[in-house]
């Protein structure tokens, strides 16, 4: 209904809200049960009395009683259900569900609404139901105020799923009928909404044709951004917070999440980069780094749930330099320096020219295939890091620096013989360099890991489960990945305190320490050009992706987006990485789209038997970011202990969690799952509707081929292999515009792009 143009919407909403019967958390389970009630509350209103009415006479009316006698098929005479059509299909509304009915003895129009207090299941396209509109008017009226004509009227009303989030948080019936009044009027409001904002010529998600002059307009795309997202800015800052929608809990939980999903990589990337480096960029430097760019990201950004990190190819690219640096004899912080000015120079002239607009050919399937490769690679860094600790102390003990020659009574030891008395004396006499440790030491690691995954994930997936409170299930499902991590940190430093575990190194060294350009020559700064592009190539893709797939509309974001100005910033946050021998950081995933999980309001619903949830609402906000980036500079001062107390393997099975709750909603995932399904138990999704099964198959092989030679490239053993990743990764996009069609039809490639919503 268009309640901008028919009068009759606003006369019937002013007419009813305020004398509506309320009913809320209604505990009936049955739908015969929920309508007895409703009546009868009906029949009990004062504002509403009906003397020559018999409801029990209505109940009868607003059932069609089909079939034969033996098999009695029970539906309802007249309904109103809202029904989505998107690129991928029609799908029913389930959790709303608006019975009309029309009674010859009634003296005016009656409007009942039921909130059940959990969603029932009744029958097909009904399997959700979490609201009961019920219209009763009688038979004889005039053709603008007949049942059907107010049933469409709060239909309307009922059709906007954040509309229904809201009506969930309500508590008394004046709290409802004040959300129904304000939805009133915002439906009565002739400006656009905020999603129409943000499609203007230099937005990548608009269905513009990308055009050559688009490149030329310097600054407009940034202009664009800003005009888009400045006055959305005071609001980042006080949704949730000022106002009735309070979501102080969830902002807590979701900063205690961040929290721990970015210091724990800061942890390990450092590490790791410390080995490579030796010493020149180290764990201290990269929580410094991460917290100076988090905080100046969550404050300036134009997308505040992207979370910027430095990442695993980032740390490969680090790698590749120092190699460089030892092969020709160059400075590393000057080189370093040189590579990252040259990138961030390219990163900013790509913000000022537009092009972000390059995302326009960046399609669906292009996305998940990179968005795969670094879960894959989270999952490879686990399986390194596990396989060294194996390989090197899983075996049988052993004397490290020397043979068993030179201490005979502990070689006999070591083999079995002799007292623990002796055994004792004759190891503790032994430095502790030259014993290698026994094989508890892999196991416990082994078990810490694959702990740490499975705490995690079980209390992320405990939401869906039938246990304790809907808030309490919530807060354990986004308090998940802290839980586990502190678990099984404590089981592994304190419980299991006599076997020495793995842990980072810290050094205390100068942070901030300006890089020596002087010693650099004019060559030395001109090659670094190449090797800067590159990496500005890398983070070009990374960012644009990773802030596409945050911004994806399945998650509903209202605000829009900032793909040139988020660009720039990026660029000039790495000038002060740069500069600082700070680590260099862009877009992370999966901890952007996990971010934007853990803010989400979800709504459930089951199709063909199978479950989806749909995201409701998402509560845009810079104060989890960057409350979070804030502690994460804080705990500098943690260093060596307690942060010491982590051991490495729970970094590890931090990357397994990440990894497994990124492919969540990865459409090639899916399909790949198909390859093991038979075929009466697949998903009722809309490219199993409409392409068929052969192509679907065909399609996800050709994804896995290009997934698989991302893999080789991108973790093949030679590092200067790895440089040329970033080329790879531009190369998806001619393939899948210009190869993939040649193969499959385009529109069944079309089809398997488009999002089920």
């Amino acid at each position: 209904m268009n309640f901008e143009e028919e009068i009759r919407a606003h006369r019937d909403l002013d007419g009813f809200l305020g004398r509506a019967t309320i009913l809320l958390d209604e505990t009936a389970a049955s739908l015969d049960d929920v309508l007895k009630r409703m009546l009868h509350h009906v029949g009990q209103d004062s504002n509403s009395s009906e003397p020559s009415c018999n409801f029990e006479e209505v109940m009868s009316l607003l059932f069609t009683d089909a079939g034969a006698q033996e098999v009695n098929v029970h539906l309802l005479s007249e309904t109103i259900q809202g029904v989505t059509a998107t690129a991928t299909g029609i799908q029913y509304q389930q959790s709303w569900l608006c019975i009309l009915c029309n009674v010859k003895y009634l003296q005016r129009r009656h409007v009942c609404i039921s909130r059940l207090e959990r969603p029932q299941n009744w029958g097909e396209n009904c399997c959700e139901v979490r609201y009961v509109i019920l219209i009763l008017a009688p038979l004889k009226m005039k053709s603008t105020k007949t049942a059907m004509e107010l049933g469409r009227t709060f239909a309307t009303l009922f059709s906007d799923i954040s509309f229904r989030q809201k009506l969930l948080e309500t508590r008394t019936q004046v709290e409802f009928k004040e959300a129904l009044v304000l939805q009133m009027h915002q439906l009565r409001a002739t400006n656009q909404p905020p999603t129409v904002l943000g499609k203007e010529e230099t937005d990548p998600r608009s269905h513009k044709p990308l055009q050559c002059k688009d490149f030329l307009k310097a600054g407009r795309g940034i202009y664009e951004d800003f005009r888009r997202r400045l006055p959305f800015y005071p609001s980042d800052f006080t949704d949730g917070i000022v106002g009735s929608n309070k979501t102080l809990l969830k902002y807590m939980t979701t900063a205690i999440f961040l929290y721990i999903a970015i210091l724990l990589p800061a942890i390990a990337f450092g590490s790791l980069n410390d080995e490579s480096t030796r010493g020149e960029i180290d764990v201290r430097k990269t929580i410094i780094g991460q917290s100076i760019g988090g905080v100046i990201y969550s404050l300036f950004a134009g997308s505040p749930l992207v979370i910027p990190l430095t990442t695993a190819p980032l740390a490969i690219f680090i790698s590749v330099i120092r190699g460089i640096c030892d092969d020709y004899n160059l400075d590393f912080p000057a080189f370093y320096a040189c590579i990252g000015l040259w990138n961030c120079l390219f990163l900013i002239l790509a913000g000022i020219f537009n092009v972000s607009l390059l995302m326009k050919l960046f399609k669906r399937s292009t996305e998940e295939v990179i968005a795969l490769f670094i879960s894959i690679a989270f999952v490879v860094d686990a399986v390194k890091g596990t396989f060294k600790i194996f390989y090197r102390y899983y075996q049988a003990p052993t004397l490290a620096n020397s043979s068993m020659a030179a201490f005979p009574a502990a070689a006999d030891l070591l083999r079995g013989n002799g007292s623990e008395a002796a055994a004792s004396f004759a190891v503790g006499g032994l430095p502790g360099s030259v014993i290698q440790c026994t094989r508890e030491r892999p196991v416990l690691c082994l078990l810490l890991m694959l702990g740490t995954l499975w705490m995690g994930y079980t209390l992320y997936q405990f939401k869906r489960s039938p246990f304790l409170h809907a808030k309490v299930r919530e807060v354990l499902s986004d308090c998940a990945l802290p839980i586990s991590v502190l678990l099984f940190s404590f089981i592994g430093s304190y419980v299991f305190s006599d076997i020495e575990l793995p842990v980072f190194k810290v050094h205390n060294r100068p942070v901030f320490k300006v890089a020596p350009f002087e010693r650099l020559s004019a060559m030395n700064v001109v090659s670094a050009m190449g090797l800067g592009f590159l990496l500005a190539l890398l983070i070009f893709i990374d960012q644009n992706i990773v802030v596409s797939l945050t911004n994806a509309p399945e998650n509903r974001l209202l605000k829009g987006t900032a793909y040139h100005w988020d660009l720039m910033l990026s660029g000039l946050i790495n000038i002060l990485m740069s500069v600082m021998g700070l680590p260099w950081m862009h877009a992370a995933f999966p901890h952007s789209t996990l971010h934007v999980r853990q803010l989400a309001f979800v709504e459930q619903r089951v199709e063909g038997g199978h479950l989806y949830e749909t995201i409701v609402q998402v509560k845009e906000t810079r104060l989890t970011s960057l409350t979070a980036n804030i502690f994460i500079g804080v705990s500098v001062l943690l260093l060596p202990l307690p942060l010491q107390w982590i051991p490495k393997p729970v970094l590890y099975g931090l990357f397994l969690y990440i990894a497994l709750t990124s492919i969540d909603g990865n459409q090639m995932c899916d399909r790949m799952a198909l390859l093991l399904k038979e075929q009466t138990s697949y998903p009722p999704t809309h490219y199993i509707r409409k392409v068929p099964q052969r192509k679907i198959h065909f399609f996800t092989f050709l994804q896995m081929m290009q997934l698989l030679i991302l893999c080789t490239f991108g973790m093949y053993p030679i590092p200067y292999m790895k440089m040329i990743f970033p080329l790879l990764m531009v190369m998806l996009i001619p393939i899948r515009n210009n190869v993939l069609p040649h193969i499959i039809e385009a529109k069944y490639l079309d089809i398997m792009d488009a999002q089920h919503m």
